[in-house]
């Protein structure tokens, strides 16, 4: 006598299949990492939580709304290499050129888990420049997908007495698979006596 499964079967073994070719695909995402007490310190470039305590995590159609709406502040924090000290006063220093989001703030290498007092200065009187001292003013931090700096930086900027604070993981990766516009950016300027970030 032949068995013949039932449609709850077949649709459950359908089911596993298309779970199971999900997670083989190269475009699956990476199970978010847990949200740390401190600052992440290592491996910036690594998953990311899908949140922060304190601050409002916004996906790309969300910062899109953000910004039709209110006027909050888009900060870029993505690193930027310091022209190395020991190369020749006539020697081409070109570092990699970066494209943010229109209207964005790039506040360069304010992302590591760990400032030097001179960076931490830096970070707070341009947070204090750009928001004109309104600690209630909305702050959008960013950086690249899947990149701990944003993150850094937003928890930071709340310690710093920052009231509206967002976190937008997606980064300048997200806003251009979106099909939106990006911008080439240079850093707020850096003292010349600021040492690279610890």
């Amino acid at each position: 006598m032949r068995v013949r499964p039932t449609a709850a079967f077949a649709g459950l073994v359908v089911a596993l299949l298309f779970a199971a070719a999900g997670a083989a695909s190269p475009g699956a995402r990476t199970p978010a990492a847990p949200e740390p007490d401190g600052y992440r310190m290592s491996d910036y470039r690594a998953p990311v939580p899908t949140g922060l305590v304190g601050a409002t995590t916004v996906s790309t159609p969300e910062l899109r709304t953000l910004l039709d709406t209110a006027d909050p502040i888009l900060i870029d924090v993505l690193p930027r290499p310091r022209k190395p000290g020991n190369l020749p006063a006539t020697a081409l220093w070109m570092p990699k050129p970066r494209d943010n989001i229109p209207g964005s703030a790039w506040l360069a290498n304010v992302g590591f888990g760990e400032l030097s007092a001179e960076f931490a200065d830096y970070f707070r009187d341009n947070l204090e420049r750009l928001s004109g001292g309104d600690r209630s003013r909305g702050l959008v931090f960013y950086c690249l997908a899947d990149c701990w700096m944003s993150w850094n930086a937003a928890k930071r900027a709340m310690e710093y007495g920052y009231r509206n604070v967002y976190w937008y993981p997606e980064g300048s990766d997200g806003w251009a698979a979106a099909g939106l516009p990006l911008e080439r950016a240079e850093p707020a300027p850096m003292p010349d006596f600021l040492p690279p970030p610890s």
